[in-house]
């Protein structure tokens, strides 16, 4: 994977940011995406959360069996078969 990096100042950053860190600076850029990600998610109101949930359920319908299982089923399933 390349990640190219196309301002000085972004680079300038990042090579700051490692430093500081005492990492590498893949190590630092993957740290603060991550810890910019988390702030962004933190902050998404519980409609977008909603949303987000709702297009992930959307985008696995119909590969997952959801049905209720029955008890002959589930007695299979953990063994408790006589």
């Amino acid at each position: 994977m390349a990640l190219s990096i196309k301002t000085e100042e972004a680079d300038r950053l990042a090579r700051e940011l490692a430093e500081l860190r005492g990492e590498t600076i893949t190590e630092a850029v993957t740290v603060a995406l991550r810890e910019q990600c988390a702030r962004e998610k933190a902050q998404r109101t519980p409609e977008q959360k909603m949303a987000d949930l709702e297009a992930f359920l959307d985008s696995i319908e119909g590969h997952y069996d959801r049905r209720p299982v029955t008890k002959e089923e589930w007695d299979e399933a953990s063994g408790d078969i006589d």
